[in-house]
């Protein structure tokens, strides 16, 4: 049986699932859920490793993952993994980049159903002509995570 966290994060709960096998599911929810008193032991790395990423310490995740897809989803986020912190690819550049351009809609599809948000980084997937296009977590979620990994950090100015 797989252990659940929920821990808090500057985009809402999330839900950490997962077990020795490694973890299963990273997503951020709509809604409120208890925050996860004791972390279980398979899942303390990932919240540990999360909260570095979310303080700005952390920019790539060194985890065991587990992932539920078929082999082509799986193809898909293991390109994702690829792709460096603070920089974006196309949904064409990464079909191109797995062999079949005209895979794009599969590739987009497969992106959609990444259950790793954050560890495997389906938000810096972006539109041809640098469109925030799609996130299953909501566009607001994508931009503020591109702008987290920005390096360009804007300043306020009050």
């Amino acid at each position: 049986m797989e252990d659940t966290a929920f821990i808090k994060t500057p985009l809402g709960i999330a839900k950490i699932v997962g077990d020795a096998d490694g973890i299963s599911s990273i997503v951020i929810l709509n809604t409120e859920e208890p925050l996860t008193d004791i972390i279980p032991e398979s899942l303390e790395d990932a919240v540990y490793q999360l909260n570095e990423y979310f303080e700005g310490s952390r920019k790539e995740f060194s985890l065991k993952l587990n992932p539920q897809g078929t082999e082509f989803q799986k193809k898909v986020w293991a390109a994702l993994e690829t792709i460096p912190y603070g920089r974006t690819l196309s949904y064409l550049q990464l079909s191109k980049q797995l062999g079949d351009a005209k895979a794009i809609r599969a590739v987009g599809s497969a992106n959609g159903r990444n259950p790793l948000w954050i560890v495997v980084p389906c938000h810096r997937v972006i539109g041809s002509d640098g469109a925030l296009t799609g996130y299953a977590g909501g566009l607001h979620r994508k931009k503020w995570l591109l702008e987290h990994e920005s390096p360009h950090k804007q300043q306020s100015l009050f």
